[in-house]
């Protein structure tokens, strides 16, 4: 008979502790989706349909890996949440509807990060959220640039790379004239767009040189470094690969050249870029050892 009634109190307490505890979560992450489901929906789209950012499907991935490999020490945080966290959701819902209304899809994104920081305050506190603010930073890389930014960022590096180009083959025995992002070649009109500006390769070659500095390097300068020469590599790859479209273009076939030759050297110049950060990387382990063995 005793056996019986402790039964039917277990029985009893186990829904009162999981809407105590699972039920208001699992309410608070329906009504998450619920308002993010259209931006979520538009950002997966960006990821799908522009190559630029095609990177954007490893990042929540990425992040929840970090997560998981925080686990034992944010089980060790005490939480203390604070108010903060309420005034910090506050401003993620405005920057969300500032986004909505007023067309900015930057804005209505990066919202989700404030929001998620805001929750970690409201519920855990300040312990919580800086064990956990490199996974939110890393959540930044997914999304797409701004386009006012963008276009700061792209028709610099289209000028770069023209330039460099239009210096390198005239040693290689290609007369060139520059006009700004146009490369007048004898056989033809070579023209740096946006799309060869090398925004792809340094977006993608950054975010895995994020990815690649976390898993095989300790030290947070080794990794800012390798973050940094990323860029450097990309940019320097993109002006090679315009290089070698004027030699395509002026010693075997223009067609080909803007072609298969242009698309294939793209991937090309990608896997010789993950070989350079790697090189680099190997350069700072070997520079350490010296300096230890010197010592």
């Amino acid at each position: 008979m005793l056996k019986a009634e402790i039964s039917e109190t277990s029985v009893a307490i186990a829904p009162v502790a999981w809407s105590q505890g699972a039920a208001p979560s699992l309410l608070l992450l329906l009504l998450i989706v619920t308002i993010y489901f259209s931006v979520f929906t538009k950002l997966v789209l960006d990821w799908y349909m522009l190559p630029d950012f095609s990177h954007g499907f490893l990042v929540p991935f990425f992040a929840a890996f970090l997560l998981w490999n925080k686990r034992s020490e944010l089980r060790e945080i005490s939480a203390r949440p604070t108010w903060v966290g309420v005034l910090v959701i506050l401003f993620s819902i405005a920057t969300l509807l500032a986004g909505i209304y007023g067309a900015e899809l930057f804005l209505s994104r990066i919202s989700f990060i404030f929001l998620l920081a805001g929750l970690t305050l409201t519920f855990y506190g300040w312990a919580t959220l800086r064990q956990i603010q490199f996974v939110l930073l890393v959540l930044i890389l997914a999304i797409p640039i701004p386009a006012i930014i963008f276009n700061q960022i792209t028709f610099p590096l289209q000028l770069l790379a023209s330039q460099f180009a239009a210096t390198i083959l005239p040693l290689l025995g290609v007369p060139v004239l520059r006009e700004g992002n146009v490369i007048q070649l004898p056989a033809m009109q070579l023209e740096v767009a946006e799309a060869c500006s090398g925004i792809r390769s340094l977006m993608s070659l950054f975010t895995l040189a994020i990815f690649y500095g976390y898993f095989l390097e300790k030290k947070p300068s080794r990794r800012l470094l390798l973050a940094l020469a990323s860029v450097l590599i990309a940019v320097l790859a993109n002006a090679i690969r315009i290089v070698g479209t004027g030699i395509c273009v002026q010693y075997w076939d223009p067609e080909k050249a803007l072609g298969f030759f242009h698309e294939f050297s793209g991937w090309v110049m990608f896997v010789v870029s993950l070989g350079c950060l790697y090189l680099i990387h190997k350069g700072m382990q070997a520079v350490d050892n010296w300096k230890r063995a010197g010592q």
